[in-house]
């Protein structure tokens, strides 16, 4: 009877360490991030790094590179319309570092420009 329990439990680890290897990459960085209120910056980021969102003025997509709780937006296509009163800052993202609801947003440098919060 031991036995039996035993395998069962080595059984059930396993798969759950199987499945564990089926998550898909990314972490906590899939999801909404800022607002859509207007003038606010957002990004939608999906599991498999392609994102959209605005900068406040300027709506952005790609495709980026999820790696744990970072993305690198790598090529970023984004309208380039003149928007007065706001904050453009989101325009110069490059990457995201997540730390709990919070993404913090790197220019291409590596400077810190900015944060968003998570909105889902």
């Amino acid at each position: 009877m031991n036995r039996t329990r035993s395998a069962a439990l080595t059984a059930i680890l396993a798969a759950g360490l199987a499945l564990t290897a089926c998550t898909p990459q990314g972490g906590d960085v899939p999801g909404k991030w800022g607002s859509t209120d207007p003038g606010e910056p957002n990004l939608i980021i999906n599991a498999n790094g392609s994102y959209s969102g605005s900068d406040g003025c300027n709506t952005m997509k790609g495709t980026g590179t999820i790696s744990g709780n970072t993305i690198d937006l790598g090529t970023v296509a984004m309208t380039k319309k003149v928007c007065n009163g706001v904050d453009t800052w989101m325009s110069t993202a490059a990457s995201g570092k997540v730390d709990g609801n919070v993404m913090t947003v790197y220019d291409s440098s590596g400077a810190r420009i900015g944060t968003i919060d998570r909105d889902d």
